[in-house]
């Protein structure tokens, strides 16, 4: 029987790339995001891979309950929740962000993953066989900060909260929650690390990248495991980005 995935924030980018590798190594895949156009080109993209595509506001709850049911309806039920989507803004000092800024950015990063892991959470468990797997997008900003970041690495820093206190209340319910820390997979929202971005000492400096399969081929590895184990902590980044001894 093929296992169900959703991924939030997959009509681009990481989500894209997870989604569609996920759907050739035969998986049942809910994509969703904001866009109906960009999640129907994934769809389509797919190419006879079971692929649902299902517009959503994660940061709505009735949008989330939408989400799930429409794929338990599609698929009978779910086995992962990789909580993909996010926000950031550009690089400001916490006393030139609008609150409002603020207040968008813990919605879509923090709150969004609560929903949606929520909902995962209350599937897997009574669904049959009982369990699944919640993996969250971390991001190496769970670990350190780039400058003018106080939003987005709050919400990563949060979000490591979420994903070791899910991975220890699933314990009783076959619920196995992980993290996937990614630095620098090229995509469009990575595009600026290849002209120059602001380093921690005020300079700008281009900085390395990778190829955004690395990124789906880790999500693979960790979705592929068996519910008695468990990657609760992953990071993939590209070997030359400056991350370890960043600033």
């Amino acid at each position: 029987m093929a296992r169900t995935a959703i991924i939030t924030g997959s009509g681009t980018g990481i989500g894209k790339a997870c989604a569609l590798a996920l759907a050739k190594n035969g998986w049942n895949v809910a994509v969703t995001g904001r866009r109906q156009d960009l999640l129907d080109g994934v769809a389509a993209e797919a190419q006879g891979g079971k692929v649902l595509a299902v517009a959503c506001d994660i940061t709505k709850p009735a949008d989330v309950d939408h989400l799930f049911s429409r794929t338990v309806e599609a698929f009978g039920r779910v086995d992962l929740l990789f909580n993909n989507a996010g926000a950031s803004l550009p690089g400001k000092t916490i006393d030139e962000i609008d609150p409002a800024d603020w207040d968008r950015i813990v919605a879509v990063n923090l709150t969004g993953s609560f929903l949606c892991a929520r909902a995962a959470f209350a599937q897997m468990r009574r669904q049959s066989p009982q369990g699944g797997r919640i993996v969250n997008n971390g991001s190496v900003s769970a670990y350190a900060p780039r400058p003018g970041s106080s939003p987005y690495t709050a919400t990563k820093h949060a979000i490591t909260g979420l994903t070791k206190t899910l991975a220890l209340d699933g314990r009783p319910f076959y619920i196995a929650c992980g993290q996937l820390d990614i630095g620098n997979a090229l995509t469009e929202m990575a595009m600026p690390m290849t002209k120059g971005v602001k380093q921690a000492n005020g300079e700008i400096a281009i900085e390395a990248t990778m190829d955004v399969q690395h990124v789906a081929n880790a999500l693979l590895h960790m979705a592929s495991l068996p519910l008695e184990a468990n990657v609760l902590f992953m990071t993939v980044m590209a070997t030359k980005m400056p991350f370890v001894g960043r600033g």
